[in-house]
């Protein structure tokens, strides 16, 4: 069987030039990079405002399991679906880190036969997109140390500068450093460390833009640090402002790739959803939906982060309302979540099945707590039996939900025709009441409490005085009003990653609280989450090397 590689060279791709025709994009306003990627120019997308939108669809998944789900594979079936059936449809991604695709999870631009491609420049390098922001963020970082080395006149201190540094890998080493070792020349010593870059403020500042005055402004709120009257000094007092730019000028645009069936994607921002808040940007699901009757986005990790977010951070921001969730689950990780070990998968156990059930029965409760339609997809495996399926479907009559089975894995968009259908045919019976999760004016502590306690099903929220009393200075300080973004394990529905199933009554424990002032959000740290991950014991990156035909080989 050929691997998602093998498939995704073999391809016969359009040019970028036809792709973009496709979507009324004159060839002017398409800035390639090669054949078969482009950015969109900011000319073309100022004029799309008046045009109306199309539906809003989320795809997310149950909880992560080391037997995959394919969220990513299955919104490109369904997308291809779609287009085979003629709903005219546009489909939104977000960027792989390059973390990922040398350490553990591998890279992002779908599987088998539902595959965004080039695949490799997507997983590697792309436009440079990850590169600019990686620039814009250390260019602020060094400037900070340079403004405290030149006598620092906004008033900075050397020991509360709270802007980090940012590297897109796995690197566990650099989690906490110091820097300016070696005496006065040197700079000030300071202790800082990294995040990887999709936990950097700017990349979500750059996927929260809706546009580029907004992008400055943004900028301008950074907060690097605090005086010692603990009042905020900011990128636009350091005056870095106009230099970030001039590095994301490219960056903002979204990116125009194609499927392997050759219909259009927008690629555009990736944060992470276990540390920062999971979608891709809100300029590429503006675009879409301008130019699609139907736009099909993801958010990262299962429908307790990404959706969550996706909803009560980004929707809440650029005002989006989406028409319809998809929920993916598969018969291997449900069993996951009712106990079996990755070596039992092969063996049929419907008890593991009906208890890993509960998993995708609350992610379906969380998701109509948003007032939305909710489908189910069971991203089929060739080891799936057709009594474990039948298990599924029976569950999900149960709970009155919809769900198609799809093998588009292995046939691409037509494996995937029958979620298209159901999708299609809810969207036009069972109009969404959208709605988030709580109020703006809501107590900072009380919307992580919500959010820990409606979604996560905790019973409660234990944070150190420290914690407590920060949230109040920000109240205090005018941001009471910002959502939060909880940063935890994506494997469970508690902070503890080995609690598989739909645990209740658990306990919350914050350890730390981020101001992301530019972003617009609070940034709520739990349990042992890390915002610079390691490598694991054999990372992806021992397996990857170059043929004797220069070609990539071992990237997944």
């Amino acid at each position: 069987m050929a691997s998602d590689i093998e498939i995704a060279r073999a391809a016969t791709k359009q040019p970028v030039t036809e792709i973009g025709a496709r979507l009324g994009i004159p060839l002017e306003d398409l800035i390639p990079y090669g054949h078969d990627k482009a950015k969109i120019a900011a000319h073309y997308l100022s004029g799309l405002g008046a045009k109306p939108d199309g539906k809003l669809i989320l795809v997310t998944a149950i909880n992560p399991t080391p037997a995959g789900e394919g969220k990513t594979t299955t919104s490109v079936g369904l997308a291809d679906a779609m287009n085979r059936i003629g709903a005219n449809t546009l489909l939104c991604l977000r960027e792989p880190s390059l973390g990922p695709c040398f350490g553990m999870k591998g890279g992002a631009a779908g599987g088998g036969h539902a595959q965004v491609v080039p695949m490799e420049d997507i997983n590697l390098h792309f436009t440079g997109d990850f590169h600019a922001i990686t620039s814009a963020h250390n260019l602020l970082a060094a400037m900070v140390d340079n403004h405290i080395h030149w006598g620092a006149a906004s008033g900075l201190e050397a020991s509360r500068v709270t802007w980090r540094r940012v590297l897109d890998m796995n690197d566990r080493n650099l989690r906490s450093v110091v820097t300016g070792l070696g005496g006065p020349a040197n700079g000030a010593t300071m202790e800082s460390g990294f995040d990887i870059t999709v936990a950097s403020e700017i990349m979500a500042i750059l996927c929260l833009a809706t546009d580029a005055a907004d992008l400055e402004q943004r900028l301008d709120r950074i907060i690097v640090g605090y005086r010692r009257d603990r009042t905020a000094v900011t990128c636009a007092d350091i005056k870095a402002t106009g230099a970030l730019m001039a590095l994301l000028k490219d960056a903002i645009l979204p990116n125009l790739v194609q499927t392997l069936e050759n219909n259009p994607c927008l690629i555009h921002g990736g944060p992470f959803a276990n540390i920062a808040h999971g979608c891709n940007s809100v300029i590429a699901t503006q675009t879409a939906l301008k130019m699609a009757d139907y736009v099909v986005t993801e958010a990262g990790f299962g429908a307790d982060l990404g959706a969550e977010k996706f909803f009560d951070i980004k929707c809440r921001q650029a005002g989006l309302k989406p028409d319809a969730a998809v929920l993916v689950a598969t018969v291997k990780a449900l069993k996951m979540h009712g106990g079996l070990a990755k070596s039992e998968l092969a063996s049929v156990s419907y008890e593991a099945l009906n208890d890993g059930l509960s998993n995708l029965g609350r992610h379906i409760e969380n998701l109509q707590q948003y007032g939305l339609p909710v489908v189910v997809a069971i991203n089929r495996f060739t080891s799936d039996t057709e009594g474990e399926i039948d298990a599924v479907e029976a569950y999900c009559a149960k709970v009155g939900v919809p769900v198609a089975l799809c093998t588009h894995w292995a046939e691409g968009g037509r494996g995937a025709e029958a979620l298209a259908r159901i999708v299609t045919e809810t969207l036009a019976t069972k109009p969404a009441e959208f709605r988030t999760l709580y109020p703006d004016d809501m107590p900072l502590f009380d919307k992580i409490e919500t959010v820990a306690k409606r979604i996560y099903r905790a019973d409660h929220v234990e944070a150190p005085r420290a914690v407590r009393d920060q949230l109040a200075r920000w109240e205090a300080d005018g941001f009471g009003h910002l959502p939060v973004c909880i940063a935890k394990t994506q494997y469970s529905f508690s902070t503890d990653p080995a609690r598989v199933g739909a645990p209740e009554g658990h306990t919350v424990r914050l350890r730390e609280v981020r101001l992301s002032a530019g972003a617009g959000f609070i940034v709520a740290i739990c349990g042992d989450i890390m915002t610079m991950p390691g490598l694991p014991r054999h990372p992806a990156a021992e397996n990857i090397h170059l043929n004797d035909q220069g070609l990539i080989e071992g990237l997944f």
